[in-house]
């Protein structure tokens, strides 16, 4: 994967694992839903996962902040 780069991601997700559930989550809800948040020409990635991660890099994934629930 070349774009976006998985540096510009751990800035914005603390983890890689995280970031990995987050973009599965994403990826599926856009199967199901074919809901995309950019237009369809702004998309590098032909692929879902790679969209997910295109939206996440320019935070059009709003991140809720999990560590204050345990």
């Amino acid at each position: 994967m070349i774009y976006p780069s998985i540096d510009k991601l751990l800035n914005i997700v603390d983890s890689k694992y995280r970031l990995v559930h987050i973009a599965a989550r994403r990826s599926k809800e856009m199967f199901r839903t074919h809901h995309y948040q950019l237009g369809e020409k702004d998309y590098v990635s032909s692929k879902n996962i790679g969209r997910a991660l295109e939206e996440l890099a320019e935070r059009k994934i709003i991140l809720k902040d999990t560590s204050d629930e345990n």
